[in-house]
């Protein structure tokens, strides 16, 4: 087994709220700067930059993870990771039948750029991406994984746009076996305060600047034997995949 750091909540400029310079390459060469294994690319409900982010990722030695930040009709974010950039892009296509279609004000919001491999701008999207879809946390994970993803709450230690600000708890009934913190030191309090102790914690940057992106800090233990970026995907949605066993997982 060897450890391999990650962040698996990055914002690139097709964000609205992210900085037009988190290019696919600004990223990952600040990941690599930071000593990040393992990145994935969550943008708000859309994963259109996620080819250029994988194609880029080869030139840094970083294993791309295609994803989103998926925004419930309850206003509460999701991570949405794929194992395959093509179930990824799948899923972008489906959700465009749960959209609100409310217009981008970039003045107001920001552009959201669209990037090829390159870092040059090959589209930019016109409706609002940050704003809620209709899809419940009730069915996220249900429809999420009819596409081959996992998907946990996100940064549920802040109050916006968090599970627990918003609904007040964090209930087991929806079958959440994952959710993510803001802050890796706040894991004990979490898990104690909210009943939390089966679930795996995922700690991640959620970086919209690319000031955000933080150095090598948490990590997974995944076989020695995954070396290629297929190979170390395969071997990590196993792990995300696995069932907990109640308590937290031995990762920091």
């Amino acid at each position: 087994m060897r450890r391999l750091y990650y962040d698996l909540h990055i914002h690139s400029a097709l964000s609205p709220c992210a900085d037009d310079d988190n290019t696919p390459n600004n990223i990952l060469g600040m990941a690599s700067l930071a000593g990040i294994d393992i990145l994935a690319l969550t943008d708000h409900n859309t994963a259109k930059n996620c080819p250029a982010f994988f194609a880029a990722a080869e030139k840094f030695g970083i294993t791309a993870i295609a994803g989103m930040e998926l925004t419930t009709s309850e206003d509460i974010h999701v991570v949405c990771l794929f194992e395959h950039l093509e179930d990824a892009l799948r899923f972008d296509g489906e959700l465009d039948a749960y959209r609100t279609r409310v217009a981008n004000r970039p003045e107001i919001f920001g552009r959201q750029l669209i990037m090829d491999e390159e870092d040059e701008i090959t589209g930019e999207l016109p409706d609002l991406l940050s704003f809620a879809t209709a899809i419940s946390i009730e069915d996220v994970g249900r429809i999420v994984g009819s596409f081959g993803g996992v998907c946990y709450p996100a940064h549920i230690d802040r109050e916006s746009n968090g599970i627990i600000a918003t609904l007040g708890t964090f209930p087991k009934s929806i079958g959440f076996t994952m959710a993510e913190l803001h802050d890796g030191s706040r894991i004990g309090e979490y898990a104690e305060r909210y009943g939390l102790t089966d679930l795996r914690f995922i700690v991640s940057s959620d970086a919209h600047y690319l000031t955000d992106i933080r150095d090598k800090e948490h990590f997974f233990e995944l076989p020695a034997s995954a070396v290629t970026p297929d190979e170390i995907r395969r071997e990590l949605f196993i792990l995300l995949r696995r069932d907990n066993e109640g308590t937290i997982p031995e990762h920091t």
